[in-house]
């Protein structure tokens, strides 16, 4: 009997094709890895912190390409630009070889690239959350910024906002709750989309399983 897709459960450093991901994606990319019997992927994930620095990316990035190389038949990058400016994009062409997910950052391709660009005018005044961005609100948003310390700081953050978008992943209703509670709090209108992983599912998707074993990636 064939062994059902709840059976597998993901191991890093079995695959043969290796993910370079934001950690803020790491739980949603390992879900879908298992739903989808995809054993030919590995996972190496970079601090979801980097992103209140992301001029730290593209060299992070580098960094974990050098290591991998010679472990992996292909490499990948599930990161956007992320606030780099181009610079993520230019390490991985000098890199050669490895691709990135398409976007400007997650909230894009979870939304769908093409679907957020159409949205666009009427979000320009919009704070989004995704899953994991509600689920750690508090340690990666409200105190890392200082609103912990400095609440009278709320304002001068947030003033500029007008509307919260929870672009969820899973239908948790929990996270539903917690998303409308943050909206209360910065005193932004509350607006719920599923959009599911988006465009992270075909990238993923489309990713060819290799033959034979890892060779160096160039």
């Amino acid at each position: 009997m064939e062994e059902g897709v709840d059976a597998f459960r993901f191991k890093r450093g079995q695959g043969r094709v290796l993910l370079i991901a934001c950690g803020a994606l790491g739980r949603e990319i390992i879900h879908l890895i298992e739903k989808n019997h995809w054993r030919h992927l590995d996972v190496a994930c970079l601090p979801a912190k980097l992103h209140h620095r992301p001029a730290l990316i593209p060299e992070a990035v580098r960094e974990k390409i050098k290591s991998a190389r010679g472990r992996y038949q292909k490499i990948f990058v599930l990161y956007g630009d992320c606030g780099t400016g181009g610079l993520l994009d230019e390490v991985l062409a000098e890199a050669g070889g490895v691709e990135r997910i398409p976007g400007p950052h997650c909230f894009s391709f979870f939304h769908g690239n093409q679907a957020f660009e159409d949205h666009a005018d009427g979000d320009i005044t919009t704070f989004f959350l995704t899953d994991y961005f509600c689920r750690h609100f508090d340690k990666f948003v409200w105190e890392a910024i200082g609103l912990d310390r400095h609440p009278d700081m709320l304002a001068f953050v947030f003033g500029n906002y007008r509307r919260l978008v929870y672009m969820a992943q899973t239908e948790d209703l929990e996270l539903q709750i917690k998303a409308q509670e943050i909206a209360e709090r910065l005193s932004l209108n509350y607006e719920y989309r599923f959009v599911g992983y988006g465009d992270m599912t075909t990238f993923m998707a489309d990713i060819p399983k290799p033959d034979g074993p890892a060779e160096e990636t160039r």
